[in-house]
Protein backbone atom coordinates (compact mmCIF):
# COMPACT_ATOMS: atom_id res chain seq x y z
CA UNK A 1 0.00 0.00 0.00
CA UNK A 2 1.18 3.65 -0.43
CA UNK A 3 1.43 5.84 1.75
CA UNK A 4 0.50 9.20 2.72
CA UNK A 5 3.82 10.49 2.93
CA UNK A 6 4.49 9.16 -0.45
CA UNK A 7 1.58 10.43 -2.37
CA UNK A 8 2.38 13.50 -0.95
CA UNK A 9 5.72 13.78 -2.02
CA UNK A 10 4.92 12.33 -5.35
CA UNK A 11 2.36 15.95 -5.42
CA UNK A 12 5.14 17.82 -4.82
CA UNK A 13 7.41 16.68 -6.88
CA UNK A 14 5.22 16.76 -9.59
CA UNK A 15 4.41 20.84 -8.36
CA UNK A 16 7.81 21.45 -8.35
CA UNK A 17 8.12 20.48 -12.09
CA UNK A 18 5.39 22.54 -12.89
CA UNK A 19 7.17 25.56 -11.28
CA UNK A 20 10.46 24.71 -13.23
CA UNK A 21 8.79 25.77 -16.08
CA UNK A 22 5.93 28.43 -14.96
CA UNK A 23 7.34 29.13 -11.53
CA UNK A 24 7.78 32.94 -12.40
CA UNK A 25 4.18 33.57 -13.16
CA UNK A 26 3.78 33.19 -9.51
CA UNK A 27 6.62 35.66 -8.52
CA UNK A 28 5.75 39.13 -9.26
CA UNK A 29 4.60 42.45 -7.74
CA UNK A 30 1.63 42.65 -10.45
CA UNK A 31 -1.25 39.61 -11.51
CA UNK A 32 -3.37 39.54 -14.43
CA UNK A 33 -5.76 36.88 -14.90
CA UNK A 34 -8.90 35.72 -14.77
CA UNK A 35 -10.57 34.88 -10.83
CA UNK A 36 -12.69 32.00 -11.37
CA UNK A 37 -14.42 34.21 -9.62
CA UNK A 38 -13.17 33.73 -6.29
CA UNK A 39 -13.24 35.72 -2.95
CA UNK A 40 -11.61 34.53 0.45
CA UNK A 41 -11.91 36.25 3.98
CA UNK A 42 -9.32 34.44 6.79
CA UNK A 43 -9.82 33.87 10.59
CA UNK A 44 -6.98 35.18 11.58
CA UNK A 45 -7.31 38.36 13.63
CA UNK A 46 -10.94 38.20 13.64
CA UNK A 47 -12.47 40.74 14.26
CA UNK A 48 -10.16 41.71 11.97
CA UNK A 49 -10.04 39.80 9.04
CA UNK A 50 -7.68 39.34 5.61
CA UNK A 51 -10.32 39.73 2.27
CA UNK A 52 -9.58 39.26 -1.04
CA UNK A 53 -9.70 37.94 -4.57
CA UNK A 54 -8.23 34.97 -5.64
CA UNK A 55 -7.00 34.56 -9.16
CA UNK A 56 -4.34 32.39 -11.39
CA UNK A 57 -1.75 33.87 -13.48
CA UNK A 58 -3.87 33.47 -16.71
CA UNK A 59 -6.86 34.87 -18.59
CA UNK A 60 -9.65 32.92 -19.90
CA UNK A 61 -12.69 30.14 -18.68
CA UNK A 62 -11.02 29.48 -15.18
CA UNK A 63 -14.31 28.54 -13.19
CA UNK A 64 -13.30 24.97 -12.57
CA UNK A 65 -10.29 25.79 -10.21
CA UNK A 66 -13.06 26.87 -7.12
CA UNK A 67 -16.48 25.13 -7.87
CA UNK A 68 -15.93 21.56 -6.16
CA UNK A 69 -19.71 21.08 -7.58
CA UNK A 70 -17.77 20.06 -10.67
CA UNK A 71 -14.71 17.72 -8.95
CA UNK A 72 -16.14 14.58 -8.82
CA UNK A 73 -14.38 12.43 -10.87
CA UNK A 74 -11.12 14.64 -10.45
CA UNK A 75 -7.52 13.10 -9.14
CA UNK A 76 -6.53 14.59 -4.88
CA UNK A 77 -2.94 15.59 -7.35
CA UNK A 78 -5.68 17.76 -10.07
CA UNK A 79 -7.96 19.08 -6.89
CA UNK A 80 -4.43 20.21 -5.37
CA UNK A 81 -2.78 22.51 -8.18
CA UNK A 82 -6.40 23.85 -8.12
CA UNK A 83 -5.48 25.32 -5.25
CA UNK A 84 -1.87 26.05 -5.75
CA UNK A 85 -2.62 27.97 -8.53
CA UNK A 86 -4.69 30.48 -7.00
CA UNK A 87 -2.81 33.65 -5.96
CA UNK A 88 -5.08 35.40 -2.35
CA UNK A 89 -4.52 39.03 -2.62
CA UNK A 90 -5.26 40.70 1.04
CA UNK A 91 -6.32 43.83 2.27
CA UNK A 92 -6.74 43.61 6.07
CA UNK A 93 -10.71 45.22 7.03
CA UNK A 94 -12.96 45.28 10.04
CA UNK A 95 -15.58 42.46 9.58
CA UNK A 96 -18.38 44.94 10.09
CA UNK A 97 -17.09 47.10 6.97
CA UNK A 98 -19.24 45.85 4.61
CA UNK A 99 -18.81 48.86 2.24
CA UNK A 100 -16.52 50.82 0.16
CA UNK A 101 -15.23 50.55 -3.21
CA UNK A 102 -12.80 47.28 -2.62
CA UNK A 103 -15.05 45.63 -0.83
CA UNK A 104 -18.00 46.35 -3.59
CA UNK A 105 -16.07 45.11 -6.21
CA UNK A 106 -15.40 42.09 -4.32
CA UNK A 107 -19.15 41.42 -4.23
CA UNK A 108 -19.57 41.91 -7.48
CA UNK A 109 -16.82 39.41 -8.17
CA UNK A 110 -19.06 37.69 -6.00
CA UNK A 111 -21.99 37.24 -7.58
CA UNK A 112 -20.94 37.15 -11.37
CA UNK A 113 -21.79 34.09 -13.42
CA UNK A 114 -18.70 33.98 -15.30
CA UNK A 115 -14.74 34.23 -14.82
CA UNK A 116 -13.81 38.06 -13.78
CA UNK A 117 -10.52 39.62 -15.21
CA UNK A 118 -8.81 41.02 -12.31
CA UNK A 119 -5.58 43.05 -12.22
CA UNK A 120 -3.37 43.29 -8.97
CA UNK A 121 -0.54 45.21 -7.67
CA UNK A 122 1.01 43.78 -4.68
CA UNK A 123 3.27 45.43 -1.95
CA UNK A 124 5.65 42.78 -2.11
CA UNK A 125 6.24 40.34 -5.05
CA UNK A 126 4.45 37.30 -4.19
CA UNK A 127 6.39 33.44 -4.09
CA UNK A 128 4.88 30.18 -5.24
CA UNK A 129 4.51 27.76 -2.68
CA UNK A 130 6.56 24.76 -2.83
CA UNK A 131 5.56 22.77 0.00
CA UNK A 132 2.36 20.78 0.78
CA UNK A 133 1.01 20.09 4.66
CA UNK A 134 -0.47 17.48 5.77
CA UNK A 135 -2.64 18.81 7.88
CA UNK A 136 -4.04 21.34 6.24
CA UNK A 137 -5.91 22.26 2.80
CA UNK A 138 -3.35 23.41 -0.07
CA UNK A 139 -3.63 26.81 -1.00
CA UNK A 140 -0.89 29.22 -3.52
CA UNK A 141 0.74 32.13 -2.97
CA UNK A 142 -0.44 35.21 -0.69
CA UNK A 143 0.02 38.90 -1.14
CA UNK A 144 -0.85 42.42 0.11
CA UNK A 145 -2.82 43.89 -2.21
CA UNK A 146 -1.67 47.71 -3.20
CA UNK A 147 -3.96 48.16 -5.62
CA UNK A 148 -6.41 46.19 -7.67
CA UNK A 149 -8.81 46.58 -10.76
CA UNK A 150 -11.88 44.41 -11.66
CA UNK A 151 -12.95 44.44 -14.73
CA UNK A 152 -16.83 44.87 -15.15
CA UNK A 153 -19.29 41.29 -14.85
CA UNK A 154 -22.33 40.02 -15.79
CA UNK A 155 -24.12 39.27 -12.44
CA UNK A 156 -26.92 36.62 -11.39
CA UNK A 157 -29.82 38.15 -11.12
CA UNK A 158 -31.32 35.80 -8.23
CA UNK A 159 -27.84 36.77 -6.53
CA UNK A 160 -28.15 40.33 -7.27
CA UNK A 161 -32.06 40.49 -5.81
CA UNK A 162 -30.78 38.83 -2.61
CA UNK A 163 -27.57 41.53 -2.39
CA UNK A 164 -30.33 44.60 -2.93
CA UNK A 165 -32.42 43.26 -0.63
CA UNK A 166 -31.56 44.66 3.15
CA UNK A 167 -34.55 43.49 4.93
CA UNK A 168 -34.21 39.92 4.08
CA UNK A 169 -32.46 38.16 6.62
CA UNK A 170 -29.58 36.14 5.81
CA UNK A 171 -31.16 32.25 6.69
CA UNK A 172 -34.20 33.21 4.20
CA UNK A 173 -31.36 34.53 1.37
CA UNK A 174 -29.41 31.27 1.52
CA UNK A 175 -32.27 29.65 0.86
CA UNK A 176 -33.50 32.00 -1.44
CA UNK A 177 -30.40 31.23 -3.50
CA UNK A 178 -30.51 27.87 -2.79
CA UNK A 179 -33.84 27.10 -3.70
CA UNK A 180 -33.18 29.11 -7.18
CA UNK A 181 -30.19 26.99 -7.60
CA UNK A 182 -27.35 28.19 -7.12
CA UNK A 183 -24.49 26.35 -6.68
CA UNK A 184 -23.37 26.24 -2.66
CA UNK A 185 -19.81 27.07 -3.41
CA UNK A 186 -20.95 30.40 -4.72
CA UNK A 187 -23.99 30.82 -1.82
CA UNK A 188 -20.70 30.52 0.88
CA UNK A 189 -18.70 33.24 -1.39
CA UNK A 190 -21.67 35.74 -1.12
CA UNK A 191 -22.72 34.56 2.44
CA UNK A 192 -18.95 35.31 3.54
CA UNK A 193 -18.27 38.96 1.56
CA UNK A 194 -21.27 40.28 3.67
CA UNK A 195 -23.74 40.35 0.85
CA UNK A 196 -27.04 38.72 2.69
CA UNK A 197 -28.64 39.69 5.52
CA UNK A 198 -30.40 42.65 7.65
CA UNK A 199 -27.13 43.46 9.55
CA UNK A 200 -24.58 42.56 7.16
CA UNK A 201 -20.98 41.87 8.31
CA UNK A 202 -17.63 39.89 6.70
CA UNK A 203 -17.16 35.78 7.57
CA UNK A 204 -14.42 34.11 7.41
CA UNK A 205 -14.86 32.06 4.35
CA UNK A 206 -13.95 28.22 6.90
CA UNK A 207 -16.90 29.51 9.05
CA UNK A 208 -19.41 30.20 5.57
CA UNK A 209 -19.03 27.05 4.23
CA UNK A 210 -20.10 25.30 7.51
CA UNK A 211 -22.84 28.07 8.27
CA UNK A 212 -24.21 27.70 4.90
CA UNK A 213 -24.83 23.44 5.25
CA UNK A 214 -26.41 23.94 8.63
CA UNK A 215 -28.90 26.68 8.04
CA UNK A 216 -30.07 24.24 4.54
CA UNK A 217 -29.88 21.14 6.11
CA UNK A 218 -31.93 22.46 8.99
CA UNK A 219 -34.08 23.88 7.13
CA UNK A 220 -34.40 21.20 4.87
CA UNK A 221 -35.19 19.11 7.89
CA UNK A 222 -38.14 21.42 9.13
CA UNK A 223 -39.95 19.97 6.48
CA UNK A 224 -38.88 16.91 6.02
CA UNK A 225 -39.67 15.89 9.62
CA UNK A 226 -43.57 16.12 8.31
CA UNK A 227 -43.23 13.33 5.71
CA UNK A 228 -43.33 9.85 5.60
CA UNK A 229 -41.05 7.33 7.29
CA UNK A 230 -39.18 5.35 4.75
CA UNK A 231 -40.07 1.64 3.92
CA UNK A 232 -36.98 0.16 3.17
CA UNK A 233 -33.41 -0.40 4.82
CA UNK A 234 -31.11 1.00 1.82
CA UNK A 235 -27.36 1.27 1.62
CA UNK A 236 -25.69 3.79 -0.60
CA UNK A 237 -21.79 3.89 -1.50
CA UNK A 238 -19.25 5.99 -3.33
CA UNK A 239 -15.41 6.23 -3.14
CA UNK A 240 -13.22 9.13 -4.62
CA UNK A 241 -9.64 10.76 -3.17
CA UNK A 242 -8.71 8.05 -0.36
CA UNK A 243 -12.67 8.48 1.04
CA UNK A 244 -14.82 5.74 1.47
CA UNK A 245 -18.85 7.13 1.75
CA UNK A 246 -21.32 4.34 3.44
CA UNK A 247 -25.27 5.92 4.12
CA UNK A 248 -27.85 3.37 5.50
CA UNK A 249 -31.26 4.88 5.96
CA UNK A 250 -33.72 2.90 8.09
CA UNK A 251 -37.47 3.18 8.92
CA UNK A 252 -37.77 5.26 11.68
CA UNK A 253 -38.07 8.99 12.33
CA UNK A 254 -34.91 11.97 11.78
CA UNK A 255 -32.19 10.01 13.88
CA UNK A 256 -28.42 11.18 11.81
CA UNK A 257 -25.14 9.82 13.15
CA UNK A 258 -22.44 10.35 11.09
CA UNK A 259 -19.08 8.42 11.84
CA UNK A 260 -15.26 8.78 10.52
CA UNK A 261 -12.43 6.69 11.09
CA UNK A 262 -9.22 7.43 9.46
CA UNK A 263 -6.01 5.02 9.51
CA UNK A 264 -2.94 5.02 7.87
CA UNK A 265 -2.08 1.36 8.02
CA UNK A 266 -0.88 1.11 11.70
CA UNK A 267 -2.77 3.03 13.52
CA UNK A 268 -6.69 4.24 14.05
CA UNK A 269 -8.65 6.82 15.22
CA UNK A 270 -12.22 7.15 15.20
CA UNK A 271 -15.02 10.20 15.50
CA UNK A 272 -18.51 10.74 15.34
CA UNK A 273 -21.41 12.75 16.40
CA UNK A 274 -25.60 12.08 16.59
CA UNK A 275 -29.05 14.28 16.63
CA UNK A 276 -32.06 12.99 16.71
CA UNK A 277 -35.59 15.04 15.35
CA UNK A 278 -34.13 18.02 18.01
CA UNK A 279 -31.67 18.52 16.14
CA UNK A 280 -27.59 18.90 17.54
CA UNK A 281 -27.25 21.31 20.42
CA UNK A 282 -23.31 21.45 20.28
CA UNK A 283 -20.58 21.87 18.28
CA UNK A 284 -19.89 18.38 16.50
CA UNK A 285 -16.68 16.66 17.35
CA UNK A 286 -15.99 16.15 13.45
CA UNK A 287 -16.66 19.50 13.12
CA UNK A 288 -17.79 20.93 9.69
CA UNK A 289 -17.66 17.24 7.93
CA UNK A 290 -21.31 16.72 10.29
CA UNK A 291 -23.36 19.45 8.84
CA UNK A 292 -21.89 18.71 4.98
CA UNK A 293 -22.59 15.27 5.31
CA UNK A 294 -26.10 16.05 6.69
CA UNK A 295 -27.09 18.58 4.35
CA UNK A 296 -26.43 16.26 1.43
CA UNK A 297 -28.84 13.23 3.14
CA UNK A 298 -31.20 15.77 3.81
CA UNK A 299 -31.59 16.68 0.21
CA UNK A 300 -31.96 13.06 -0.94
CA UNK A 301 -34.80 12.57 1.45
CA UNK A 302 -36.35 15.95 0.34
CA UNK A 303 -36.27 14.71 -2.97
CA UNK A 304 -37.99 11.89 -2.39
CA UNK A 305 -40.61 13.30 0.72
CA UNK A 306 -39.50 10.88 3.24
CA UNK A 307 -37.75 10.80 6.40
CA UNK A 308 -35.65 8.40 7.54
CA UNK A 309 -33.53 7.38 10.40
CA UNK A 310 -29.71 8.06 9.15
CA UNK A 311 -26.17 6.22 9.60
CA UNK A 312 -23.08 7.70 7.82
CA UNK A 313 -19.35 6.36 7.74
CA UNK A 314 -16.69 7.53 6.22
CA UNK A 315 -13.44 5.72 5.88
CA UNK A 316 -10.21 8.31 4.97
CA UNK A 317 -7.89 6.06 3.96
CA UNK A 318 -4.33 6.83 3.67
CA UNK A 319 -4.74 7.76 -0.01
CA UNK A 320 -6.33 11.15 1.08
CA UNK A 321 -3.12 12.44 1.78
CA UNK A 322 -3.68 15.63 1.80
CA UNK A 323 -6.96 17.28 3.38
CA UNK A 324 -8.95 19.69 0.61
CA UNK A 325 -12.04 20.77 2.20
CA UNK A 326 -15.38 19.51 3.55
CA UNK A 327 -16.51 20.44 0.19
CA UNK A 328 -15.74 16.39 -0.57
CA UNK A 329 -17.88 15.16 2.33
CA UNK A 330 -20.69 16.76 0.58
CA UNK A 331 -20.03 16.18 -2.77
CA UNK A 332 -18.83 12.47 -2.30
CA UNK A 333 -22.62 12.00 -0.59
CA UNK A 334 -24.72 13.70 -2.96
CA UNK A 335 -22.79 11.47 -5.61
CA UNK A 336 -23.42 8.34 -3.48
CA UNK A 337 -26.95 8.63 -3.26
CA UNK A 338 -27.19 8.86 -6.73
CA UNK A 339 -26.39 5.60 -7.11
CA UNK A 340 -28.88 2.69 -7.17
CA UNK A 341 -29.54 1.84 -3.45
CA UNK A 342 -28.99 -1.61 -2.03
CA UNK A 343 -31.59 -2.82 -0.08
CA UNK A 344 -31.61 -5.10 3.87
CA UNK A 345 -33.67 -6.79 5.68
CA UNK A 346 -32.20 -6.17 9.01
CA UNK A 347 -30.12 -3.25 10.06
CA UNK A 348 -27.61 -6.06 10.90
CA UNK A 349 -27.50 -7.56 7.47
CA UNK A 350 -26.87 -3.23 6.19
CA UNK A 351 -23.94 -2.66 8.00
CA UNK A 352 -22.78 -5.91 6.88
CA UNK A 353 -22.88 -4.60 3.31
CA UNK A 354 -22.30 -0.88 4.07
CA UNK A 355 -18.90 -2.20 5.46
CA UNK A 356 -18.06 -4.62 3.02
CA UNK A 357 -15.40 -2.82 0.72
CA UNK A 358 -13.95 -1.22 3.90
CA UNK A 359 -10.53 -1.70 5.92
CA UNK A 360 -12.47 -1.18 9.17
CA UNK A 361 -14.58 -3.45 10.66
CA UNK A 362 -18.15 -4.07 11.12
CA UNK A 363 -17.08 -4.53 14.63
CA UNK A 364 -15.14 -1.91 15.08
CA UNK A 365 -17.71 0.47 13.26
CA UNK A 366 -20.10 -0.66 15.99
CA UNK A 367 -18.16 -0.40 18.95
CA UNK A 368 -16.90 3.30 18.51
CA UNK A 369 -20.82 4.35 17.40
CA UNK A 370 -23.60 5.14 19.59
CA UNK A 371 -26.74 4.95 17.73
CA UNK A 372 -25.57 1.62 16.03
CA UNK A 373 -25.16 -0.19 19.85
CA UNK A 374 -28.88 0.65 20.00
CA UNK A 375 -30.30 -1.04 16.80
CA UNK A 376 -27.86 -3.29 15.55
CA UNK A 377 -30.41 -6.74 15.99
CA UNK A 378 -33.30 -5.10 15.03
CA UNK A 379 -34.95 -6.46 11.96
CA UNK A 380 -37.09 -4.33 9.35
CA UNK A 381 -40.56 -4.82 11.12
CA UNK A 382 -39.05 -3.96 14.75
CA UNK A 383 -39.42 -0.12 13.18
CA UNK A 384 -42.74 -0.19 12.75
Amino acid sequence: MTSGNQIRHGIEANWHQYLSKYGNLFSSKEIQGSSPPSVFVGTYGYPKVSVGPMLPPVHGETSILDMPEKWIGKSLEEIINFRLNLIRGIKNISSTQCEGRYIENLQEMAMSSSPTDTDIEFVKPTFPVTSIDEQSAPFGPLGKIKNAKFSSTHANSSIEKVYYDHDLKANDAIMKLYNSGIDISQIQKCFSIGMMGISRKLVPTKWSITATDDIISKTLMSQILEFDIIDSINIFSFSHIGNLFSIVLFPHRWLFEMQEAWHDGSSIGFGNDYEDAKGISHPPAIAGAYFAAKLAVAEFLFKIQKQAGVLVLREIQPEYAVPVGVWQVREGIREAMKQPALIAESIDSAIELATKKMSVSKNEWIREGKMLKLIQQKTITDFF
